[in-house]
């Protein structure tokens, strides 16, 4: 089976992380969000697979290259500028013509694809839809289904109160290469804003099919620090990359290769450390992220934040929840950083 790998956007909710380097490359439990996306799709039978690249592509097509190291063909469409989600697709129309699936390159999943291209399938459907029961539907698009699952209706990010359904667009699609038919050639076009309420205009067979399993929409800070606490846990199918230790009252932290650390280092919570960081005497760490090669100097505290690749925090500063220091930055030694605080690398003169 064939799927395409959406890989093109910028991932600006993310920033300062996605400063340099595409969303999809943002480790995950020390691993690249698509790199358990190419496992995933090949554990239910999707082995040739296309990317489109836009944004920091070539560190994409540098990582995987040719897919053989993760028992797939891979292939590229790169895209000089944005064609939307369905352009995208569109724009690789030649090698989409059986029934495909389509995901998100930087969300997290374990849903069962089998089961949901199965559904398809038996429903006869031109398109469906992988449908997630949430509770803050706020956040996500509504879809409104009848009893047999053919979509009617769509609601985008609705107040609970208001909301017809609570059941959200997971981005995970299956469809027919029929579905060419109702994308214009050569243009930006989107699924959730032209294509989707076309079929239902049409009355296309236009599937939902609710999914279970775990489903993250990896796309805010907040969102990516509580995926890490699921991966700890244990929530979905995924390995971790480094050494996971148990501590008390349920804490997790996860140890990259090479890890140093000093005397009386305590953590709290949550704690995710890449290959080569060193955290000398007397450091604390809670519900944070550290990425690879960077230092925590004697005495500092991080609490509830994301430290990006290669950082130096100085001794004695304190960094406060929600905040985020990007790749190659430094925070100088006595810093109290507010919550929230967002520092990006400075570009040299």
């Amino acid at each position: 089976m064939k799927a395409m790998i959406m890989a093109a956007g910028a991932g600006t909710r993310l920033m300062p992380l996605t400063g340099d380097r595409p969303k999809p490359m943002v480790p995950m439990a020390n691993r690249p969000l698509m790199e358990h996306t190419l496992q995933h799709l090949r554990r239910h039978g999707a082995h040739r697979l296309i990317a489109n690249l836009h944004y920091y592509g070539a560190a994409i097509r540098d990582y995987f290259g040719d897919g053989a190291a993760y028992g797939v063909e891979l292939q590229y469409s790169e895209e000089e500028q944005l064609w939307g989600t369905a352009g995208g697709v569109r724009r690789c129309a030649w090698f989409l013509d059986d029934t495909f699936l389509v995901v998100s390159g930087d969300g997290l999943t374990d849903i069962d694809l089998t089961g949901l291209v199965r559904a398809h399938r038996r429903q006869g459907a031109l398109a469906t839809i992988a449908l997630k029961e949430v509770v803050e539907v706020e956040q996500y698009g509504v879809v409104i289904t009848d009893e047999d699952g053919r979509i009617r209706a769509f609601q985008e990010k609705p107040r609970r109160q208001e909301a017809l359904s609570s059941v959200v667009n997971t981005g995970i699609y299956v469809f027919e290469p029929e579905i060419f038919d109702y994308i214009p050639r050569g243009e930006f076009y989107d699924f959730g804003s032209q294509v989707f309420p076309h079929l239902v205009r049409d009355g296309a067979p236009f599937y939902g099919h609710v999914v279970e399993g775990y489903w993250c929409d990896v796309g805010t800070i907040d969102v990516y620090r509580q995926a890490h606490c699921d991966v700890l846990h244990g929530c979905l199918d995924y390995a971790p990359v480094g050494h996971l230790l148990r501590g008390e009252l349920g804490a997790r932290v996860l140890l990259g290769e090479g890890v140093e650390l000093g005397r009386g280092v305590t953590f709290k919570g949550y704690v995710s450390l890449g290959p080569d960081c060193r955290l000398d005497d007397g450091v604390l760490v809670e519900d944070s992220v550290i990425w690879a090669g960077s230092l925590l100097e004697r005495g500092c505290q991080v609490r509830a934040a994301v430290i990006g690749e290669g950082c130096v925090i100085g001794a004695e500063a304190v960094i406060r929840p929600g905040a985020v220091v990007g790749s190659a930055c430094a925070v100088r030694a006595g810093t109290h950083l507010p919550p929230n605080t967002r520092i990006f690398r400075q570009p040299h003169p």
